[in-house]
């Protein structure tokens, strides 16, 4: 059932882009001689008009093909025959439709469950926070020059630019009244690794940073650890109150990992790394108390997804990730397939709420990378439609098809590295 809910998300994804393009191509006078979801061999197939409406076989993807969109035509409702601006309306509509998509998902998940602001949940007896002035159920607004809107921004910043041995600018609420505070951060030895804390079930490495002490010592996302320096680990509750009897220093641990079955000892040294020590609110969600507020953290809701998509980039360009964590259509629909088999006991509406969240990361996500000025997407088309415009004639059309056609094939290659990763991480 999971997996049929993420493919029904997926699909109005891909839906809604391909139905921008569509839309604006009929307002603009523009021939659609097929419109289609997913892709390879058509499973059913209809043609109503000028337009066949079709369903393909692999429900990753879709098409609007449009009169004279490759090639050249005489006919006045040929794509190509249109003016720049009206191409560039039709090609630009695709992405465009993802963030309405998305925004209006929002709505739909603020209005309902409401949002969740950075609140301050604890502070360590020791963070040099106390000292400064914050207390629990502050409200975080802005880190070293970072707006703070809700708990998954401060969480994304600090995965993606951790705190350094400098001091950190920080903005709060309390009472209506924001106040602003500089604290230095303090050392904490880490292994680069989130882990399942249970006690009913294995110590499993759920996430693994590239650059962490683990996975320089050859570790791997999944592994499972049963041992540290020869102290038996039943599970993950029994790991983390190890860690918490034995704290973490500079000086070299012995772990030992169970990877399909078989045990393999490494030896593993703690990396200094920097916290404030404290915790805030990521998941907790408090109500949209009118119109104005919905509309708000509607709209921090695709600010949020546009930064995860940026900082991801970031993220590759730094080596803090590799090509390894990317995920396609595979990955996605099997992401949100285990949101709705660990939520449907909570109940509907949490289910639908999650998916409805993922609609709104991915969609973001999809009008994001569709506007990259790369071949064959819908920012490449716009590209060369920008450079019509500036010299007032179009570029030759066999260039353009050449460089599309390169461009896609880098695309598929890429797609079919993304998909068979995906596949490898599942099986």
């Amino acid at each position: 059932m999971g997996i049929v809910l993420a493919l029904i998300v997926f699909s109005i994804l891909i839906l809604f882009h391909e139905l921008g393009h569509f839309l604006l191509a009929k307002k603009n006078g523009i021939g659609v001689t097929e419109f289609s979801l997913g892709l390879g061999p058509r499973l059913v197939s209809h043609k109503f008009g000028e337009t066949r409406y079709s369903i393909k076989l692999l429900p990753f993807g879709g098409s609007c093909a449009m009169l004279g969109e490759d090639e050249d035509n005489e006919d006045e409702r040929a794509f190509n025959n249109k003016s720049v601006w009206a191409r560039m309306a039709v090609i630009a509509a695709g992405p465009i439709f993802n963030f309405i998509l998305a925004f209006v998902a929002a709505i739909i998940v603020v209005g309902v469950i409401g949002y969740d602001p950075c609140i301050v949940t604890s502070i360590d007896e020791n963070s040099p926070l106390i000292e400064a002035g914050l207390k629990k159920g502050d409200i975080i607004t802005e880190v070293n020059g970072v707006s703070i809107n809700v708990g998954r921004e401060l969480y994304l910043e600090e995965y993606v630019n951790p705190y350094t041995d400098e001091d950190v600018e920080i903005k709060y609420l309390r009472d209506g009244k924001e106040y602003e505070i500089t604290v230095p951060t303090k050392e904490k030895y880490m292994l680069g690794i989130y882990y399942t804390a249970k006690e009913d079930e294995e110590a499993l490495v759920s996430s693994i940073s590239n650059n962490g002490a683990f996975a320089k010592a050859g570790a791997k996302k999944d592994d499972i650890i049963t041992k540290v320096d020869g102290v038996v680990i039943n599970n993950g509750k029994e790991l983390m109150e190890y860690f918490d009897a034995n704290p973490l220093t500079g000086e070299e641990i012995n772990v030992t990992i169970k990877r399909d079955g078989k045990e393999k000892d490494i030896e593993v040294t703690p990396r200094i790394t920097y916290e404030l020590g404290f915790t805030y609110n990521v998941n907790g969600r408090v109500e949209a108390e009118n119109v104005g507020e919905v509309l708000k953290y509607s709209f921090v809701e695709l600010k949020y997804g546009a930064e995860s998509v940026f900082k991801s980039f970031q993220l590759l360009f730094t080596g803090k990730a590799g090509m390894d964590d990317i995920s396609g259509p595979v990955g996605i629909v099997d992401m949100m397939d285990e949101v709705v088999e660990e939520t449907k006991s909570e109940g509907s509406l949490i289910v639908i709420m999650n998916l409805l969240n993922y609609m709104i990361l991915f969609s973001v996500n999809l009008g994001i990378l569709n506007l990259v000025p790369f071949p064959a997407l819908d920012g490449g088309r716009l590209f060369f439609l920008i450079i019509e415009a500036i010299r007032r004639k179009p570029i030759s059309r066999e260039k353009e098809g050449i460089v599309n056609f390169v461009g896609l094939m880098i695309l598929m290659v890429f797609m079919v590295y993304v998909m068979f990763n995906d596949i490898m991480k599942i099986f």
